[in-house]
């Protein structure tokens, strides 16, 4: 599902691609003295391979026809200054790619840690709206595609340019009349290049874009692996990732057929400014104009003159396919961060666990609304359970309750004040969440129950894994809660992932606790335990359980009925079950 954030590059205008340009400056300006050194170094090198065909000219002036004409110490002279010359060049540009292949890697770096840091500060629309393998694409091949061009081009870009302005002017030099001869491929390649690259941008962005969409919808089925071979539908998700997969290669051809056009034939429109220097370079010859020296020198200089423009043809493709992956990571980066704290907002501190909605409406979209005048009061220490049918708006509470959204209309109050008035950290820091969908890391058991509590001990660990109903598990693996949990928990049960996540908001010390269907993965026996562990680790605190197994909330204080946005009954279980209205028929139904 791609988001805003995945505009198509052909809607791309010029403007937007300099703006790109001069943001990856920006990164480069932060080793501004690294970079100048280097490019400093790369002049140099191109000093030596300019010195070259000058020296090779004077050579072939101290020849002349006939036996024994041939100044062989000159000839000996001029051979071992180029010799010099060549491995002196090569000496410094092998350093400064070295030194810029270093400097790509360091503001790769650089580049991951803003767009990570960036992320952590998204609201959580932002991933709701956006796949994560479009995201992860964002983070890893993009941009690799951006650096990996700052490393290799940008010092191409600048020994190129000395050369050819180099080069022209020693053709300058050496032969007015000659330049004449070939002046003309200058333009000719220039009105060229621009036209391909209007082509060629938005074929690359294309391509990015097509990129993150195929990392997108594999990481959505590699998740649902399990699912799809319980529904034996193997062969149509590959045949959708064949579609997709033919795309991305198809965007990638089409960008790549058309940028390889670029390099021939510049090559191929010197080549007739070549022609024209040899017939030039003859016709004056045959004057007495010029010599040998300045003809063989100019015919050097002009192929140093053409070959960067060859390479320079050839590397804007890669600028573009860099432009294109960079506009995708700095749309990321562009991304309106989650709502900050309003001016002098308090810390939430000492909190007893009253809330309060009153009249609150709130929808994901603006010509939508989920919730409608929804209000709601929970007493300290008391448990507040929402019940409803599937879409009614019951978790969309808890993302109210949490500021993951802000209502749009009403407002919650913790403690008797506005949620708003308190810093984002603070409001909740004072909440511990167990959700259906259980999250657990790459670690060990320990890190993985500690998670919420920065210095907890073993046995404070132990203690919540007991409540929990997990420790005896936990001590008949190989290393007890030093065992090791694989990625996304691949090496235990759903269940026990879920008794962990239960273990690990037990610990977590807050005077609120959020239960969104937190028991949904464990049997009837387990949960009747960890109901019973949950109900004396809350006591005093404020506590709201979404569950769809009403038998799991009869305890509960006070129950909010949820039907398509609208609070349609709240009460205890024996009244609302006296009412006989719409609580009723749920409990009801679910034992028929």
């Amino acid at each position: 599902m791609p988001g805003p954030g995945d505009r198509g590059g052909e809607k791309r205008k010029p403007k937007d691609a300099k703006r790109t340009l001069r943001r990856i400056i920006k990164y480069l300006s932060q080793y501004v003295w690294v970079v100048a050194g280097l490019v400093l170094l790369a002049f140099c090198s191109n000093i030596g391979n300019l010195m070259g065909p000058r020296l090779a000219g004077k050579a072939i002036g101290a020849t002349e026809a006939g036996a024994g004409a041939v100044d062989m110490d000159t000839v000996l002279h001029y051979a071992i200054l180029m010799l010099i010359f060549y491995i002196g060049s090569n000496i410094l540009s092998f350093l400064a790619n070295i030194g810029m292949t270093r400097v790509g890697r360091k503001i790769a770096r650089n580049m991951r840690r803003d767009v990570f840091s960036k992320l952590m500060s998204l609201p959580v629309g932002f991933f709701d709206r956006n796949q994560a393998g479009d995201i992860i694409s964002r983070v890893s091949y993009d941009v690799d595609v951006v650096t990996t061009s700052i490393s290799a081009d940008v010092i191409q870009i600048m020994t190129s340019v000395v050369t050819v302005v180099g080069s022209f002017i020693m053709m300058l030099i050496i032969s007015p009349p000659l330049v004449l001869c070939m002046i003309f491929t200058i333009p000719v390649s220039v009105i060229f290049t621009r036209r391909m690259s209007k082509k060629t941008r938005p074929l690359y962005s294309k391509r990015s874009k097509s990129y993150g969409i195929m990392n997108g919808f594999a990481e959505e089925m590699f998740t649902g692996q399990k699912t799809i071979l319980a529904y034996a539908n193997e062969d149509n998700v590959t045949n959708r990732f064949s579609d997709i997969n033919r795309n991305a290669a198809e965007a990638y051809r089409d960008a790549d057929t058309l940028g390889t056009r670029m390099g021939p034939t510049i090559g191929m429109i010197n080549n007739f400014g070549l022609a024209a220097i040899g017939v030039g370079g003859a016709i004056l010859y045959l004057f007495n104009i010029i010599g040998l020296e300045q003809i063989s020198s100019f015919v050097l200089y002009s192929r140093k003159f053409s070959g960067p423009i060859n390479e320079i043809s050839n590397i804007v493709n890669e600028i573009f396919s860099a432009l294109a992956a960079a506009e995708r990571v700095f749309q990321l980066l562009d991304e309106p961060e989650e709502a900050a704290d309003i001016y002098g907002a308090k810390v939430l501190e000492n909190c007893s666990g009253q809330v309060e909605a009153k009249d609150v409406s709130f929808g994901y979209v603006p010509e939508k609304t989920i919730l409608h005048n929804l209000n709601l009061e929970a007493k300290p220490g008391e448990t507040v359970a929402i019940v409803g049918p599937t879409g009614a708006g019951k978790t969309t509470i808890i993302n109210l309750l949490m500021r993951f959204y802000d209502v749009n209309s009403g407002e919650i109050r913790v403690e008797g004040e506005n949620a708003q008035n308190y810093t984002m950290q603070s409001l909740r820091r004072s909440f511990a969440m167990v959700l259906q969908d259980t999250w657990v890391f790459c670690g060990t058991i320990f890190d993985n129950i500690a998670y919420g509590k920065e210095g907890a001990t073993m046995e404070e660990v132990i203690e919540a894994a007991k409540a929990a109903r997990i420790h005896n598990y936990i001590m008949r693996l190989p290393q007890g809660y030093n065992t090791v949990i694989s990625e996304d928990g691949g090496n235990i049960s759903k269940g026990q992932k879920q008794l962990l996540t239960i273990a690990r908001a037990m610990l977590y010390n807050t005077h609120m606790l959020i239960l969104d269907e937190a028991t949904s993965n464990v049997d009837t026996n387990t949960e009747q335990q960890v109901q019973k562990a949950i109900r004396s680790l809350m006591n005093g605190k404020t506590c709201f359980v979404i569950a769809h197994r009403l038998s799991t909330i009869q305890n509960a204080d006070k129950i909010l009925v949820i039907d398509h946005g609208d609070v349609v009954e709240q009460g205890n279980h024996e009244t609302l079950m006296a009412k006989k209205g719409f609580y009723y028929k749920l409990y009801a139904s679910q034992f028929e």
